[in-house]
């Protein structure tokens, strides 16, 4: 696979998804290049902004395993991991796995589980592999992970702590489309049953599991410029000296942001990086890795406003 077989490949996903889910084409892009970065994605938005269909679209599209678990307060680690069964016909102990094991998981309102079940995808989300009694048991590649929450209701949801939220590659913000797409919307599902299943009808798999890693390989070969590394490391040490900011992004968060860089330029048909791509992942890479202080809070400001503002404090390579 070269650029250009990377581009019509990301080009025919857009387009299937595109039948689906109408006015969210940068979310689409974004899940794109998490997924070629072998990164993970965090949607949020309110309820019915087509954050599952979209989800399910994109599974739709690839020749992939896809498994949903919907969360909720009673929801155990071992319902997402799996765990040995004793098996009184055989007397031995047989792994049942849980739906972690596949390629596409989509985890829907994941803020609603309480922290120990928040805490089984920790180690998958990072090293993709499971420990269940001892013994690792690999999940296999690709593993993206895909996550819904939903940011109005607040009685009987667990905030996602900071090493979970980590291990997200991206946090995109879903709101309501614009009046013309919305319009759209209404267009498209008045000639439709009205069955849920008919919102993917029609939709195809144009992506195999072998030309994701090709891409993904593709990806892997795309070099850095020093000068772009030391953009995106300025912009991730300017978040821990901000007065804005109690908490600043990690060393994690800028390795996360050159690998979304370079499968950007990748998708863009480039062997190199520009600045404007990391401009243009900044804020999806960042929003949910920096704490505000209280006094900013006050004041109103969002994790993106204040990422603007360092956006346009620290200078970019010429």
């Amino acid at each position: 696979m070269n650029l250009e077989d990377l581009q019509t490949l990301a080009a025919n996903i857009r387009s299937e998804v595109g039948k689906a889910v109408h006015g969210q084409d940068a979310v689409i892009n974004q899940l794109l290049i998490s997924l070629f970065a072998r990164g993970h994605c965090l949607l949020e938005g309110p309820p019915g902004t087509a954050k599952t269909l979209l989800a399910q679209s994109m599974a739709t599209t690839f020749k992939l395993d896809f498994k949903r678990i919907q969360f909720t307060p009673d929801l155990m680690p071992g319902d997402v991991i799996g765990a040995n069964i004793f098996d009184f016909n055989t007397s031995k102990f047989n792994l049942i796995k849980g739906p972690i094991f596949t390629d596409i998981l989509l985890t829907d309102e994941i803020n609603r589980a309480p922290p120990k079940t928040q805490a089984a995808l920790l180690q998958v989300m990072n090293e993709r592999t499971v420990t269940i009694d001892g013994t690792n048991h690999s999940v296999g590649d690709p593993f993206f992970v895909i996550a819904t929450q939903n940011p109005i209701e607040h009685q009987g949801t667990y905030p996602l702590p900071e090493a979970q939220l980590d291990r997200f590659l991206f946090k995109l913000v879903l709101d309501f489309p614009d009046r013309d797409a919305e319009l759209e919307i209404l267009r498209r599902h008045a000639n439709q049953p009205l069955e849920h299943e008919a919102r993917k009808a029609g939709l195809k798999a144009v992506a195999s599991k072998a030309k994701i890693k090709e891409g993904q390989a593709l990806v892997d070969g795309i070099r850095l410029d020093e000068k772009i590394l030391t953009y995106v490391l300025d912009l991730v040490r300017a978040t821990r000296q901000d007065n804005s900011i109690t908490h600043g992004a990690s060393t994690r968060a800028a390795d996360a942001l050159c690998g979304a860089v370079r499968a950007t330029a990748a998708l863009q048909g480039r062997d190199y990086a520009i600045p404007d791509d990391v401009k243009g992942l900044f804020r999806a890479s960042m929003r949910h890795r920096i704490v505000l202080s209280p006094s900013a809070e006050i004041e109103g400001s969002t994790p993106d406003d204040v990422l603007d503002q360092l956006l346009n404090q620290v200078e970019a390579p010429r």
